[in-house]
């Protein structure tokens, strides 16, 4: 089992931010909140502002990979696949909602905010917000790895992103 290094780590969440601030600060300050928010107050308003400006967030991410070695995409790639892996929780699906493919896309989503928000989620589920979604960042690395060199990275991780999969936040 491979897992993701600290440096890994780093370099995936600066990516992230850098593809974030290209935005400018009003969607930052409203990402930076809704990781902050009071959760007994409904956040679809903020979700749904943040999920029109993911596509953005996706090209901007996608042209800093340009560069980028198999080697470096994998990596990346399995940093995605262990964050979603370690949010595969019950307690978080019954915030969030949906089916299998629903939940995977709703924590694209907590993933692709950045570290502030996904950190903020995996300490309080309530956090996360009912029905946001992003589905294009739940395979990101490993589609761009494909289209450039025509297959989809081993990550060796020995695990899987898909809803359910991780044993230790379904508890039975």
């Amino acid at each position: 089992m491979i897992l993701p290094t600290a440096a890994e780590e780093a370099r995936f969440w600066a990516m992230l931010e850098d593809a974030w601030a290209g935005l400018g600060p009003g969607p930052n300050d409203v990402r930076r909140a809704l990781a902050k928010r009071d959760v007994t107050l409904d956040a679809f308003e903020e979700a749904a502002e943040l999920e029109e400006h993911l596509d953005a967030v996706l090209r901007a991410l996608a042209r800093a990979c340009e560069g980028l070695s198999a080697e470096e995409l994998t990596a990346l790639d399995r940093v995605a696949e262990r964050k979603l892996y370690e949010i595969d929780r019950a307690d978080l699906q019954e915030v969030t909602d949906g089916s299998d493919d629903g939940f995977l896309y709703a924590r694209g989503f907590v993933l692709a905010l950045g570290q502030e928000f996904y950190e903020a989620v995996a300490r309080d589920p309530r956090v996360a917000v009912m029905d946001a979604e992003c589905e294009a960042f739940c395979y990101f690395f490993a589609h761009v790895h494909e289209a450039r060199f025509g297959d989809y990275p081993e990550t060796g991780s020995g695990i899987s992103r898909e809803s359910v999969s991780n044993p230790a936040g379904w508890p039975r």
